[in-house]
């Protein structure tokens, strides 16, 4: 099963530019959309927080990741959200509704 260009789209829409030869392996392991994002999301949080949140060279610059590092699990927390949402309606199956005729 490979991402098509709308898969694609999705997840430039997550997660900005990507590699999709990086993203192709992920969907095939995950197996969702979704999944893959979050992994990613992961990674680049995991990333920052290895590294000092606050970086202060006096009198020259200050560097402050915290704030990113927050809206990295804000956006964690919605794609895991919508996965739940998503596994909650899996037993729906679409039934197509018939018209009974007139006399």
């Amino acid at each position: 099963m490979r991402l098509t260009d709308n898969d694609y789209a999705y997840l430039r829409s997550e997660l900005g530019p990507t590699d999709p030869a990086d993203l192709d392996p992920r969907y095939q392991r995950l197996g969702s959309l979704q999944a893959v994002a979050t992994e990613v999301l992961r990674e680049r949080k995991a990333a920052l927080v290895s590294d000092p949140l606050s970086v202060t060279v006096q009198g020259v610059a200050t560097v402050n990741n915290a704030e990113n590092v927050r809206a990295l699990e804000r956006q964690i927390t919605a794609l895991e959200e919508l996965a739940v949402d998503d596994s909650i309606n899996t037993h729906a199956v679409p039934v197509p509704l018939w018209r009974s005729r007139s006399r």
